[in-house]
């Protein structure tokens, strides 16, 4: 009866991930409103986001940065090569988050591009940013978010594990003597179908389930995406919304992937 342990060991995998993908979902609810900063802050400027807070909404600190050196190579400030270095050509920033890009290459004007980046992220001007984003409530946090897109990933190991599980269940030997299998495909069926059905659920009902936007972060960032902004603003705007892959030109785009691949997201 070796296959009844496989059995347990796939339906406890597929009730703790689904569970935690339950949790996890109702967990994060954004603010009910904004406080008086935040409200400050959105009447002062108008609903439209610019393009640091897209790039935050849609990938957090990292594309924050992302963005600021893309944007720093393609208005010349900056060269970015494909071997992974940075190399200053203007050391005039014209905001905070440029000004740390060119504090983090240093006085001689050039460095690997993964320590600039990762100085860039955790800048205190991209903090201040996401501070001003919770405030609004348009961003979740600390991220908040991941904690769903981590469940998700564990329901869908967990379906994997059940159909692994299934078929070894199949092919233990003196399982049932002339048995046809059909029971162990049924009992093993059905947290296979749990960890599917959540998963489709997930799929309908929180995605997309990024990292950091609030609902209402969300919303503005779909309207902000539609809006576009000419040719470098389409650029741009690529960058902030969907990274490093959106970039078209090959030698920038290795360059910040091994910038990408180095710290986590």
């Amino acid at each position: 009866m070796l296959w009844v342990l496989f059995l347990l060991v796939a339906w406890g995998a597929a009730a703790v991930s689904c569970v935690r993908l339950c949790l996890a979902a109702a967990r994060p609810a954004p603010p009910r409103g904004t406080t008086a900063e935040g409200r400050e802050d959105l009447a002062g400027r108008g609903p439209e986001l610019t393009l640091y807070e897209t790039a935050f909404l849609a990938g957090g600190p990292h594309r924050v940065a992302d963005l600021a050196l893309v944007t720093m190579h393609l208005r010349r400030r900056l060269l970015l090569a494909h071997t992974g270095w940075a190399t200053v050509v203007d050391p005039d920033g014209r905001d905070e988050v440029e000004r740390t890009v060119i504090r983090a290459i240093g006085p001689q004007g050039q460095s690997p591009i993964p320590p600039v980046r990762a100085a860039a992220a955790a800048a205190d001007a991209v903090r201040a940013l996401a501070d001003r984003l919770v405030a609004a409530g348009l961003a979740l946090p600390g991220g908040a978010g991941t904690d769903v897109v981590s469940a998700v990933r564990a329901v869908r190991g967990a379906a994997l594990l059940v159909a692994v599980m299934g078929a070894a269940a199949l092919l233990t030997p003196g399982r049932e003597p002339g048995g046809s299998g059909v029971p162990v495909l049924v009992w093993f069926g059905l947290p296979l179908v749990l960890t599917l059905g959540v998963l489709a659920i997930a799929l309908i009902e929180l995605r997309p389930y990024g990292s950091w936007a609030s609902p209402a972060g969300q919303r503005l960032l779909d309207a902000r995406t539609a809006s576009g902004g000419g040719p470098e603003g389409d650029v741009l705007m690529a960058v902030a919304v969907r990274g490093v892959r959106a970039v078209a030109d090959p030698a920038l785009r290795a360059a910040l992937g091994r910038a990408a691949r180095n710290p986590r997201e």
